[in-house]
């Protein structure tokens, strides 16, 4: 591989930068965070903020109340559905299906990220 490939590869696209990037900064922010004297403590796993013997804070309780009365309300459900009846008729009639469609779809990772773009037929 020339010098000239290999650095076309290196270039983040529209100035995003990439994963090998992030490391690098970080690594080398580390790096200088201990050149300085910063120090990094190991924490064993399973240790926590808690004393021993005390119980963290419950979350919001949750169904403590009893349960609300329901107001009945048949002439609000009987007008939207009047509503949706109605709007039966005024809906679009549906494409002749002489040929299908392709699409571009984008593809996310687990961080959201876009790995890449398929066409999808609709």
């Amino acid at each position: 591989m020339t010098e000239k490939e290999d650095n076309k590869k290196a270039k983040p696209k529209l100035g995003v930068k990439t994963k090998a990037a992030i490391r690098r900064e970080l690594e080398q922010a580390t790096a200088q965070f201990l050149q300085v004297g910063g120090e990094v403590d190991n924490v064993p796993r399973g240790a926590t903020a808690w004393e021993p013997g005390q119980r963290p804070p419950p979350s919001r309780p949750l169904f403590t109340e009893p349960p609300s009365e329901r107001t009945p309300v048949p002439e609000v459900v009987a007008t939207i559905e009047a509503r949706r009846e109605s709007m039966k008729g005024a809906r679009k009639a549906p494409r002749k299906q002489g040929f299908k469609r392709s699409r571009k779809q984008v593809i996310y990772d687990d961080f959201g990220e876009p790995l890449r773009h398929v066409w999808v037929d609709d």
